[in-house]
């Protein structure tokens, strides 16, 4: 098959839109926009940084505009539900369709043993048991619900786990015992799976490790649109010969159709019913977890960003910011912000402000000004902040 060739702008384009970029938003944000997302994405991935706002809810923003965080709550915390917490790309709520994928990797998980849990195995040999029996009398629970005494150790600040905790874990990735919701102390909250995943999704049974790897393959080329096998084997978090295969078989089927895109040397594949939109109009704020954004050399291939998480790098030494989003203009990256919620003082800090070469300054500065007001108010802020730092710092400031 002669393969599709595609301008890196179309490329842009089809990635964008496949994502659920670039349709108008609604005005009042309800299930069914969710659950389109959802669709879209197939994840949300987790992060504890609460600087603005937690990562899982952003992409919904960014996507939807403002919208009631508590439907995401609901998707993922109430029955009947529509995501699921495991291990994905990283940590994420998942697509609860894709539960039959995921447990491939719970049958991989669950014949590992870390050797905390050997040496909890040895030294108590009754308290698996024992926490498994708690979770089934009283679940769900958090690991701090659930008493027994020891002694913990201080040596290594926020991985300082309990005994019930790593047992927990265990049989988390084993899928003994899923996550059925957060507490406001963004605890994680287990009980069995069974009372954790809807019935209809639990009577479909397992899929094979080749079925389960055609089923992420498949699902991320949906929410790629056009992807080289980096990109694909990144979205789930896959080994690449596995991904090859899984593309020998869906371009075989027709639903990968190869592709080229001008100026980059490596294959591509356009997912059989990706939109291939002419133009496309976008206005958001992106976070660093975003699925549109977390394969950093995609993003830079297609997008020409640059874009690294520095909240680790010593704030001498960083570049643009701490927590750094990327505003999405058009259908380019046009600048980006360091953001902070400052609650105690109700506004939205804008810590620095960059702008993107090509991008017009005042356009993307009145753009900017407009949807970080939007996300202050979505916040509960009453008012946008900015400081002096960054090449587009003077034209935001005017722009507010």
């Amino acid at each position: 098959m002669t393969p599709v060739r595609l301008t890196r702008a179309a490329a842009r384009r089809i990635a964008l839109a496949a994502q659920g970029f670039g349709r108008p938003r609604p005005a009042a944000v309800g299930m069914r926009h969710v659950a389109r997302v959802i669709g879209d994405v197939a994840q949300f991935q987790i992060d504890s940084v609460n600087v603005a706002v937690r990562a899982h809810y952003m992409p919904l923003f960014a996507r939807l505009g403002p919208y009631d965080t508590a439907l995401l709550d609901r998707a993922a915390g109430q029955a009947p539900r529509r995501l699921v917490e495991y291990w994905s790309h990283a940590a994420c709520l998942v697509d609860v369709d894709l539960f039959p994928a995921l447990r491939w990797r719970m049958r991989a998980n669950a014949g590992r043993e870390h050797a905390t849990l050997a040496r909890l195995r040895a030294e108590t040999p009754e308290l698996e048991q024992r926490v498994l029996a708690d979770v089934t009398g009283a679940g769900p629970l958090t690991p701090r619900e659930i008493d027994h005494a020891e002694e913990r150790s201080r040596d290594h600040w926020g991985w300082n786990w309990s005994a019930v905790k790593h047992v927990l874990e265990h049989h988390f990735t084993a899928g003994t015992v899923g996550v059925a919701s957060r507490n406001a102390a963004f605890e994680r909250r287990y009980d069995l799976t069974e009372r954790v995943v809807p019935p209809a999704v639990l009577a479909r049974g397992e899929l094979t490790a080749e079925d389960a790897h055609l089923a992420y393959v498949r699902r991320a080329a949906r929410a790629l649109g056009v992807a080289d096998v980096k990109a694909l084997s990144t979205y789930f978090y896959l080994r690449t010969d596995a991904v090859r295969r899984a593309v020998a078989t869906l371009e075989a089927s027709g639903e990968l159709v190869p592709a080229t895109v001008a100026g980059l040397p490596q294959p591509f594949w356009l997912w059989h019913a990706a939109r291939r939109p002419r133009n496309l109009a976008v206005q958001a704020l992106v976070s660093p977890f975003d699925t549109l954004v977390f394969d950093r050399p995609r993003l830079e291939q297609l997008f020409g960003a640059e874009y690294r998480i520095e909240i680790y790098v010593p704030e001498p030494q960083r570049r643009y910011g701490y927590y750094v989003y990327l505003f999405l203009h058009g259908d380019a990256v046009a600048a980006r912000v360091d953001l902070k919620a400052d609650r105690a003082a109700g506004v939205l800090r804008v810590q620095a402000a960059w702008l993107e070469e090509p991008a017009p300054a005042a356009a993307t500065a009145a753009a900017l000004a407009s949807e970080l007001r939007t996300m202050a108010g979505w916040l509960g802020l009453d008012d946008v902040v900015p400081a002096g730092r960054g090449t587009l710092a003077a034209e935001l400031a005017a722009a507010l």
